[in-house]
């Protein structure tokens, strides 16, 4: 397997299917590609995502990653939405280190169970849903945003360890044996 995660936006959606997460998203199924063209396809375009196949995760669960640059827009994904499709648990994250550029969401079947936004070259939290976990206070992370007296500090690394505590940290899958082909979906248009 290739790793990624530094740059990039990804989700993790808990279960052993693949092509129903495409489907869901409402992508056209490009087929399976080599681990490192996936990932080169994930960081390099703006139309394309890299899908896994299920990776073993937290929780003892089984995790399909979905990466590309085009979940930065927020409005592509509705994290809550998909959840609810797949009666499943639904992960967002995205980290971008030159605008220090973090955020995190969380869903299980419909229902918002953490939103985290934060933009660093600014300083603010941009979004916060629910309470944070021992995992997302284990980062340094306060109870309460407005508890923080403007200290809130959170980077990239934080946000690959939050990812392992709750699904699948995609930055250290190099090397791995892989299970089988990711592959690359597409826009259905």
């Amino acid at each position: 397997m290739v790793g990624f995660g530094r740059k990039q936006a990804w989700l993790a959606v808990r279960g052993e299917d693949p092509s129903a997460v495409i489907t869901a998203l409402g992508l056209r199924d490009l087929g399976p590609v080599p681990w490192r063209e996936a990932v080169d396809v994930a960081h390099l375009t703006d139309d394309r995502l890299a899908v896994t196949p299920p990776l073993a995760g937290a929780r003892d669960a089984r995790w399909v990653l979905v990466a590309g640059r085009r979940l930065f827009t927020m409005s592509l994904v509705d994290v809550v939405a998909l959840s609810a499709t797949l009666a499943t648990e639904v992960q967002l994250f995205a980290t971008h280190r030159v605008t220090e550029f973090h955020r995190w969401q969380r869903a299980v079947d419909g229902v918002v169970v953490r939103a985290f936004g934060y933009l660093g070259e600014s300083g603010d939290v941009t979004e916060w849903r629910g309470d944070p976990d021992d995992a997302e206070l284990s980062l340094g992370l306060p109870v309460d945003p407005d508890d923080s007296d403007g200290d809130v500090l959170v980077g990239e690394t934080d946000v690959a360890r939050l990812a392992e505590a709750w699904s699948v940290d995609p930055n250290v899958l190099d090397g791995r044996p892989a299970t089988a082909r990711p592959h690359v979906a597409a826009d259905l248009a």
